[in-house]
């Protein structure tokens, strides 16, 4: 794939990393590693976190 084409908040990977290394899917992407190329971000809605605001897959 393209390097121009890579989501720019995952680097492709699909995946992104929280502080405590927990891994969790891509919301800008929705995990596919594709920079969205028109419309709307994937999914703008609030993530679901539980009490130690990890975000919830």
């Amino acid at each position: 794939m393209p390097r121009e084409l890579y989501c720019l908040a995952c680097d492709g990977e699909g995946l992104l990393m929280d502080d405590e290394e927990w891994r969790y899917t891509c919301k800008v992407c929705g995990g596919s590693g594709y920079r969205p190329q028109e419309g709307r971000v994937y999914d703008r809605e609030v993530a679901d976190v539980d009490e130690m605001n990890r975000i919830l897959d």
